[in-house]
């Protein structure tokens, strides 16, 4: 809108400051809430042609201006908001709209986290479902993660309100009604990718049905097939290795296999880090805890442990690790996700306030000057070897600090620990994923641009 110099400016010259409040309007029996009578400033300035149209035809009509002002001024703003000139706050509260989104989540990742954003986008509470280990097998094959790991997960994200455990793989009628009168659910949500039962019928035709559907976009890049396919080509006949000094499980190499052939078809953009991102900064007297890692293939024992550093402070900064660095700590065919992968699963867990994408391997002096940093911490329960490559202790100068503190890790999953339930169930999960991936490659050729996000 352009100024003008004519109106505006001589007329709040000449005016004196707008009076407080009118707040009912008996002849309408409703009550309206005004924080001040601006409206009739604001009309002035910005619609002077409609003001002065409105004066000069209530004086055609016969009406004069005085009539007018013996009307008073508390009459014009529900006059005015009837014919939609001015807008009005009207005391209404408003029903709170709540969602309903389920799924496996089994080995979480970031393309969940950000379907479950979505879905919080289009209501004020989310709610979650987690599907069932006994639905997971009938429909889809054995799960990695047990619904315990599979709760904590989701639990852990920022976007979440509300969790059901054993939820249907299918919305059936029942459990829709349940959804709509006990639960309070006013949409289900889904993605823009068929869900399809073994028979072949649509998992959320009723819902659509019902009027009470609505879709999300998928996140592109990812999945949890594609996440078991990386694993399974860095296995060969479902064994692994032990490294020499007796620490963490590596795949065995198979032969011609390369690191670049589970590399991730995942684009990352600055507009998905910022969507992800709380984007606050701590206070001056903050208390930073900081805690770094690989946080290779996001799991409950991630959760717990950054649930226990934030208790510790105002303000969790979590250092994530570069690719070479997890390679160089644990091996070529680490990390199975990479750098912006890990970043946003980290960034999607409520307890984490920002993230060092990639972080350096030793915690110096300047990082802990430049971050404010007051406390670093490292769980018992970790995957690298104690030192560096050259044989320097990463936590040296914090522990010389006196600022240092090692943390029982609440429990013993690992990202190795992960890996090998699917290398030992190497034939169920190829089974599993060769049906899978043929719906996924029938999904991308039939796909079709859908806008949000």
């Amino acid at each position: 809108m352009s100024s003008c110099s004519c109106c505006r400016c001589s007329t709040a010259a000449s005016l004196p400051p707008p009076p407080l409040v009118f707040r009912r309007n008996s002849k309408r029996g409703r009550e309206m809430d005004y924080e001040s009578s601006s409206w009739i400033w604001d009309g002035v300035y910005c619609h002077p042609h409609l003001f002065g149209g409105l004066m000069l035809t209530a004086a055609l009509l016969g009406l004069s201006t005085s009539y007018l002002s013996g009307i008073g001024f508390s009459s014009f703003p529900y006059m005015f908001s009837d014919l939609g000139i001015f807008p009005t706050k009207r005391r209404e509260n408003k029903k709170r709209v709540r969602v309903y989104m389920d799924g496996c989540f089994d080995l979480m990742h970031y393309g969940h986290a950000n379907a479950l954003r979505q879905a919080k986008a289009l209501g004020d509470e989310l709610v979650v479902g987690v599907v069932s280990d006994e639905e997971i097998i009938a429909n889809k094959g054995p799960p990695v993660l047990s619904m315990e790991e599979r709760l904590a997960l989701v639990s852990g994200l920022k976007w979440v309100d509300e969790v059901i455990a054993d939820a249907p793989y299918a919305i059936t009628e029942q459990f829709m009604n349940s959804l709509f009168n006990e639960h309070k659910i006013d949409y289900i949500i889904h993605g823009d990718d068929p869900c399809l039962l073994p028979d072949g019928t649509d998992a959320y035709a009723l819902a659509k049905k019902a009027g009470r559907y609505k879709q999300i976009k998928r996140t592109e890049g990812v999945s949890s097939t594609d996440i078991v396919g990386r694993i399974l080509l860095t296995s060969k006949d479902g064994e692994v290795r032990d490294n020499q000094d007796g620490s963490s499980p590596l795949p065995a190499d198979k032969g011609t296999q390369s690191h670049s052939s589970h590399v991730s078809q995942f684009l990352p953009t600055s507009r998905r880090i910022v969507q992800f991102s709380d984007g606050k900064a701590p206070g001056p007297n903050a208390r930073v805890v900081y805690i770094d890692g690989a946080f290779d293939l996001f799991h409950a024992g991630h959760v717990e442990i950054l649930r226990k550093a934030k208790q510790l402070g105002d303000f969790l900064l979590v250092g994530i690790h570069t690719d070479q660095i997890v390679s160089e700590q644990r091996g070529k065919y680490y990390p199975i996700m990479h750098l912006h992968e890990r970043s946003l699963s980290v960034l999607a867990c409520r307890y984490v306030d920002e993230v060092i994408i990639g972080a350096p391997w030793e915690v110096s002096k300047d990082v802990i000057t430049t971050f404010n940093i007051s406390l670093v911490v490292h769980g018992t329960v970790a995957e690298r070897n104690s030192s560096s490559p050259g044989g320097n202790d990463p936590y040296a100068v914090p522990k010389a600090m006196g600022i240092f503190r090692m943390l029982d890790s609440p429990k013993d999953i690992t990202t190795t620990s992960v890996t090998k339930r699917i290398i030992a169930n190497h034939e169920a999960y190829t089974k599993r994923n060769a049906k899978k991936t043929q719906s996924e490659k029938k999904y991308y050729d039939e796909k079709v641009y859908v806008s949000g996000d």
